[in-house]
């Protein structure tokens, strides 16, 4: 079964999916009831899951009225992904950034989940068991060679 963060991402997810304009604005004790949970789950599925990293913008406004809302920020045309590789990684990246920009180009169908996971591993922390700087620079190294070759084939 799932868990109660689960089901929330869930439903975000598919608020998403349905908006015209990919984005929600969501009241977090709406939301709450519900799912039959405190805010501070909301506020967790939120910080965790969507995150700028995953390709996501969440704005804020707090007290009466208050409201939250979740943007989805599309990737470029594949014509322009080198460049946003190149700025997302730069020099070094580390593992949760990697982690985050794979998440990010596997959801938007850029990338299989096979080949997301194969990524994954090949840039975690104890397959690249060096120390760091170096770690984070062979990390950005291999993470854009890889999808170079995966997304422009």
């Amino acid at each position: 079964m799932r868990n109660i963060s689960d089901l929330i991402e869930q439903y975000l997810k598919q608020m998403l999916d349905s908006s015209g304009d990919g984005a929600v604005e969501i009241q977090r004790n709406d939301l709450a009831e519900k799912f039959s949970c405190v805010p501070s789950q909301i506020n967790y599925v939120i910080s965790t899951r969507f995150t700028l990293e995953k390709g996501y913008v969440v704005e804020s406004k707090r007290g009466g009225g208050g409201y939250v809302r979740i943007q989805r920020v599309e990737l470029p045309t594949l014509k322009g992904i080198q460049l946003h590789i190149d700025q997302a990684i730069g020099q070094q990246i580390d593992q949760n950034c990697a982690e985050g920009l794979i998440y990010q180009l596997e959801e938007a169908g850029h990338l299989s989940k096979r080949e997301a996971n194969l990524l994954r591993i090949a840039i975690h922390r104890d397959t690249l068991a060096l120390k760091l700087p170096y770690r984070d620079e062979l990390r950005a190294r291999l993470l854009k060679a890889m999808l170079v070759t995966l997304l422009l084939k």
